[in-house]
C-alpha cells in the first residue's frame, strides 16, 4: 500500500475521537501526510461508529477499529493476577 500521490508519507496515528488526537490528524494532513487512524477496544465505553465517522470527517483516508478485549485479558490482565500484582499499595 503506497501513499497517496503528493503525500509526504502515510501515518498511523491512535486515534481517540476526542480533541487533542482531530485536531493532530488535521494538522497531519496540513503537514502533507496522508492519515489512517487506529482505535483499539480494549472495553471502554466508546462509540466507535461516531469516533469513526468524526475521523472520516476530518480527513482521515482509512479508519482501522480493532476488538483487543480478548488479547488484553489473557496477555496482560491474567499474568497480572497470577504474578500477585499490586497497584498503588492496594
Amino acid at each position: 500500500m503506497s501513499a497517496a500521490p503528493g503525500s509526504k508519507g502515510k501515518v498511523l496515528l491512535a486515534y481517540s475521537g476526542g480533541l487533542d488526537t482531530s485536531c493532530i490528524l488535521v494538522w497531519l494532513i496540513d503537514q502533507g501526510y496522508e492519515v489512517l487512524a487506529y482505535m483499539a477496544n480494549v472495553g471502554q465505553e466508546e462509540d466507535f461508529e461516531e469516533a469513526r465517522e468524526k475521523a472520516l470527517k476530518v480527513g482521515a483516508s482509512k479508519v482501522f477499529i480493532e476488538d483487543l478485549r480478548r488479547e488484553l485479558v489473557e496477555e496482560l490482565v491474567i499474568p497480572t493476577i497470577q504474578a500477585n500484582a499490586v497497584y498503588e499499595t492496594v
